[in-house]
């Protein structure tokens, strides 16, 4: 049987958010304008079927929130999907993919903070971007030292705002297409089905990109030891984000398509939403979009600096790496002080190495090992472990739809995000060979027994 590590770290994280304090904070980490940056881009891949490629990708992620859910029941401990994976399949199996989910982490707040150095620039190319990286940085780690409550009472309002503006694009969009706009008319088939321009696999490749705008949804069961009751609301929380973004997603796709429905006549496909938005709402709305990509953006990366900090948090805990530095927990603030200070200094770093598409890419695949370890583990645990095998559906047949359908996308990523990941994953390995002697001493490094 397998047990937690009972290692030495000062205090612990203490509970401090319920419910809807969880979705909150998976929302602003997702965000509910996702859909503006990539809109051009998935437009153009789809041929037109945008709506389609959010609605496949929900359906998608929809099956592993619910994997998230039910493993968090079982394990409610920080770390996510690597004590899942850990305690399930195999340590070893648990530390790989806890580790390239760390890679996804860490660079979710580093592609945030080079995308809102990018806008910025756009607007001010007087401005160093090398100043703006330091700049965000500073004020995301800030944030993020401060404390969970801090933390999601900043999401609290971005949130909102963020809300406020997909609210206000969804009702001029309404409008402008009921006085003629574009098809001039709000029910059509089109966004979902146009028989003149459909094909599967241009649907399917958009979907393996419009899966990225769910990211983050998987970032509320890294604070399981943050949260009330959390083998209830982890898994309740996770699946309301998705659903809850799911339903904006699509929707805003429906309308932005409908308002525009030539993809091919976009003046510029990277940033085509600013155009749809002009078109349907004038300056006022081109205004406020553009500064909501900018709250997005912090948003997102204060989710994905708080998440990361939590997974190192739960690795320093079973001593894979240093516990006097990543477990410790600040008395004062309950945050784990030196993790959020080292993914400050990797997005810092980062910010300055890195592209923003060769981080996008490179996110994509963590993100992917980490939903097929999640699913693999409810198979694991609910179907092969737990007696009596009732439930074939939600056991077996739910978790391993959900294994596929990311395995699928995660085979259509490209050439260079397989390679980021499979040299990021002989890194980890080496390490944890040099941790263990050559993996002889794997069960008590782990803290954690062989659970064969």
């Amino acid at each position: 049987g397998s047990r937690m590590s009972s290692s030495v770290h000062t205090g612990g994280l203490k509970p401090v958010l319920g419910l809807w304090g969880l979705v909150i904070f998976g929302i602003s980490f997702v965000t509910p304008t996702a859909p503006f940056p990539m809109f051009g881009i998935l437009s153009s891949v789809s041929r037109g079927h945008m709506a389609l490629a959010y609605l496949i990708a929900f359906v998608a992620m929809l099956l592993t929130a619910v994997s998230y859910g039910r493993m968090a029941s079982a394990f409610p401990a920080a770390g996510s999907a690597y004590s899942y994976v850990r305690h399930t399949l195999h340590p070893l199996a648990g530390f790989l993919v806890g580790w390239t989910m760390l890679l996804d982490y860490v660079l979710m707040p580093l592609l945030s903070v080079i995308y809102m150095a990018l806008t910025i620039g756009h607007f001010f190319p007087v401005v160093p971007q090398g100043l703006l990286v330091v700049f965000f940085t500073l004020a995301i780690t800030a944030l993020n030292l401060f404390g969970l409550k801090v933390t999601n009472r900043a999401n609290l309002i971005m949130t909102a705002i963020m809300g406020a503006v997909v609210v206000w694009f969804v009702w001029v969009a309404v409008r402008a297409l009921l006085s003629g706009v574009g098809e001039g008319t709000v029910f059509s088939l089109k966004p979902f089905y146009n028989p003149s321009r459909f094909g599967f696999s241009p649907v399917i490749g958009a979907t393996s990109i419009a899966v990225f705008s769910f990211l983050g949804f998987d970032g509320i069961s890294t604070l399981a030891e943050d949260a009330h009751d959390p083998r209830r609301n982890i898994g309740r929380a996770t699946v309301l984000v998705c659903v809850i973004t799911g339903f904006l997603f699509v929707l805003q796709a429906y309308l932005g398509q409908l308002a525009w429905p030539d993809y091919s006549t976009y003046p510029k496909t990277e940033t085509a939403f600013l155009d749809v938005s002009r078109r349907v709402g004038g300056g006022t709305l081109l205004g406020a979009v553009t500064f909501i990509l900018m709250v997005a953006g912090i948003a997102s990366a204060v989710g994905g600096q708080a998440s990361a900090s939590r997974l190192l948090y739960g690795l320093g805990r079973d001593g894979i790496l240093p516990a006097s530095v990543f477990a410790f927990v600040s008395p004062r603030f309950s945050t784990p002080t030196f993790s959020v200070l080292t993914i400050g200094l990797v997005t810092l770093i980062g910010g300055f190495c890195l592209t923003f598409q060769l981080a996008a890419e490179a996110v994509n695949f963590g993100a992917f090992i980490g939903f097929m370890g999640v699913n693999g583990s409810v198979i694991r645990h609910y179907f092969l472990r737990v007696k009596p095998r009732a439930h074939f559906l939600r056991n077996l047949l739910l978790p391993l739809a959900g294994f596929f359908v990311c395995f699928y996308i995660f085979a259509s990523l490209s050439a260079t995000a397989k390679w980021i990941g499979v040299i990021w994953c002989v890194a980890g390995l080496a390490y944890m060979a040099f941790l263990t002697g050559g993996f002889r001493r794997r069960v008590s490094i782990l803290g954690l027994e062989d659970p064969s």
